[in-house]
């Protein structure tokens, strides 16, 4: 019997539990009588296969057949219950066992504590430590360790620090599990001097590090590395860090696998350290290493980031050969970055080989990066044939797919073909979504298409989606370059009734549309003024461009008070004038005969941190010309010449006309050919 029951814990140890089940079943019907081991290792079996119900009708079993169940039976139960997440079904148990005169063990604490720690209480995991104490059982690093991985996963990792000065307080020696748990918590929050003082706190009491120490050292350091390159403050003594552990580590022969070679490469590819990286990846054969898919991946995308894509295209086509075969990431990856370095033609040729390769079904990214590549350079018919050559292949395009064609078409007034695809996609039962409905509503208003524009409109609502802000911004925009500003009006009003809450670009549209085409009457610009006030009281974000457009609107119907208001009141709001600000108060200054004001308002724009531009320079001289102040246009084009400005047309006919009345003296003969 005693050899059957070793025999059965072996194949349980193997991970066997069915075959278990049957055995100790047969026993029973050849007349063999279980043990308590016996049936400890039958619950065991039952809640490896999360079927704790039938550990305890073992457990039941046991009792009926007069054997006393001891502490590894009940922990083995327990431990059952925690694999199931049932942790507060399991703490009832141990009551249960105590108010039975059991005595938890070291192992009964550290199953709950360990599944407390799981479930995320963490603080009822310290509690029972409390308990413990209390009660003088003796406390193991265990324990501690499981408390103080969850206390960092839960980014507690000052609390963390404080229990591993409780355990050493306590006489129980950290090991190098405690140290690996605090030194990733501080990692994972840059804390990396304290980290650094546990490293030296571990050579102290001589714990060893092992490999996981050293990942998570090397990993800290490359990722530290990457982010302060991305602030473009990259100290490169993170990186000479990283080196001297990587030395260490393999001084200390310490077993180091793949992974760990695959986190130092992709350090170094991440900050641009291409030359060590690729010294550590053609080493990695003499370490007797074989790179795997994700080590290429990493060099890859480490080439294809730094615009090495010719190397990163080498590299892939060595991988056969090296006896790793690329993944559907490599090609993805590599696309992508000949695409970023506008080599279409061979990302084109890299899609032929992954299909051809076998990965159709994973094509469909890198054909959709392709396309919109396409689309953006305005090869919008290579786009087309692309999409027919990757259905005859069976890649299945998207809705971005279409969303990239559609948008391709529109942008060169192809609405026609635009909305074909839209049928086509009905046809292949992709759905339209709102952004391609947008893209068509705002080519037609564009194109002044207003009828055809609420008819896709209409369409959309029928099809069950909701427009957008984007929708009802598109259509507003169209109705104001048509001048009808009513059904403008009526549209924005819509939008407002639906929920669908105008924001800062509805009122700019609406905004310009007054204050543009011929609106600017009494009547309209108190319009313009009304939606102004309503969006600041809404404390809606804007920028200078929408005080631009107000001002502007002021200026052309001559209310120059209110418009100086707007302007010397933007400092207060936060915000600078611009040079095309001041181009328009200069120009609405011009335009009033208050040519005076508009040169005071230059000669203060290059202390107010704003250089006049060559529109400026001429808006002024063509004011002072239309008024006769002929020398004080010279004076202004004098100085437009010294700034390296030329003259516009407009200002050059103006002189020219000047010259032929023989109304400018002769010197300005010479600064024509300067100006022109």
């Amino acid at each position: 019997m005693g050899d059957f029951t070793l025999l059965l814990g072996a194949v349980a140890r193997m991970k066997h539990y069915s075959i278990v089940i049957t055995l100790i079943k047969r026993m029973e019907s050849f007349g063999i009588s279980p043990n308590v081991y016996t049936l400890t290792v039958l619950i065991n079996c039952y809640c490896r296969l999360r079927r704790v119900d039938f550990g305890f009708s073992v457990l039941a079993t046991i009792l009926k057949l007069g054997y006393e169940p001891d502490c590894i039976t009940l922990n083995t139960l327990l431990n059952g219950l925690c694999l199931q997440g049932n942790i507060f079904g399991a703490v009832r148990l141990v009551e249960e066992m105590e108010n039975k005169g059991y005595e938890p063990n070291v192992i009964t604490c550290g199953t709950i504590v360990n599944g407390l720690c799981k479930i995320g209480q963490t603080g009822v995991a310290i509690r029972l430590l409390r308990r413990l104490e209390k009660r003088n059982f003796e406390q193991n690093v265990v324990l501690y360790n499981t408390v103080i991985d969850s206390l960092c996963k839960d980014k507690l990792v000052t609390e963390a620090l404080n229990l591993l000065s409780e355990m050493m307080s306590k006489g129980i020696q950290p090991d190098v599990v405690t140290y690996n748990c605090v030194i990733q918590g501080l990692c994972n929050f840059g804390r990396w001097r304290e980290a650094a003082t546990l490293l030296n706190e571990m050579g102290h009491r001589k714990v060893t590090l092992d490999v996981q120490t050293f990942n998570i050292l090397v990993d800290t350091l490359c990722k530290e590395g990457m982010l302060t390159k991305a602030n473009e403050v990259f100290d490169n003594r993170r990186i000479a860090e990283a080196m001297a552990l990587f030395r260490e580590m393999e001084e200390e022969k310490l077993d180091h696998n793949i992974v760990f070679y695959n986190i130092l490469i992709d350090g170094f590819c991440n900050v641009g350290e291409l030359t060590t990286a690729r010294e550590i990846f053609t080493g990695l054969l003499a370490k007797g290493l074989q790179p795997n898919v994700w080590t290429y991946n990493i060099m890859i995308n480490g080439f294809c980031k730094n615009e090495l894509v010719d190397e990163a295209g080498e590299l892939l086509e060595e991988m056969d050969s090296n006896g790793c075969s690329p993944d559907h990431l490599t090609y993805n990856t590599l696309i992508q970055g000949l695409l970023q370095h506008g080599d279409t033609a061979k990302a084109m040729k890299y899609l032929k080989m992954m299909v051809d390769n076998g990965f159709s079904a994973n094509a469909t990214t890198a054909a959709i990066m392709i396309i919109d590549s396409l689309c953006k350079q305005r090869l919008v018919n290579d786009a087309l044939n692309l999409l027919s050559e990757m259905m005859s292949k069976g890649i299945q395009p998207n809705i971005v797919t279409y969303n990239c064609l559609v948008q391709g078409l529109c942008k060169f007034g192809r609405w026609r073909e635009a909305a074909t695809l839209l049928n086509e996609m009905g046809q292949r039962k992709i759905i339209p979504n709102v952004q391609i409905f947008n893209i068509l509503v705002d080519t037609l208003c564009k194109e002044g298409m207003l009828t055809e524009a609420k008819e896709v409109f209409e369409v959309m609502i029928q099809r069950g989606l909701e427009p957008d802000k984007v929708t009802y911004n598109s259509l507003i925009d169209g109705y104001c370059l048509q001048n009808q500003m009513d059904e403008a009006v009526k549209t924005f009003n819509v939008m407002v009734e639906k929920d669908c809450s105008p924001d800062v670009f509805s009122y700019t549209i609406l905004i310009n549309g007054y204050c543009k085409n011929g609106f600017c009457k009494n009547k309209q610009i108190g319009e313009a003024m009304t939606l102004f006030q309503e969006m600041e009281d809404k404390r809606l974000d804007h920028d200078i461009v929408f005080y631009n457009i107000l001002i502007d609107g002021f200026c052309n119907v001559g209310e120059l008070t209110t418009a100086r208001e707007i302007f010397s009141g933007l400092p207060a709001k936060g915000f600078h004038p611009n040079v095309w600000t001041y181009n328009i108060m200069v120009n609405g200054f011009c335009k009033n005969r208050l040519v005076d004001e508009a040169s005071e308002l230059l000669e203060k724009m290059d202390s107010n941190g704003c250089s006049p531009d060559h529109h400026t320079y001429n808006t002024l001289i063509q004011g002072f010309l239309q008024h006769r102040e002929t020398s004080k246009a010279m004076k202004y084009l004098k100085m437009m010449v010294v700034k390296g400005f030329s003259a516009n047309a407009t200002t050059a006919a103006m002189f020219i006309d000047l010259l032929s009345s023989n109304q400018v003296d002769e010197n300005i003969q010479e600064l024509l050919p300067k100006f022109g």
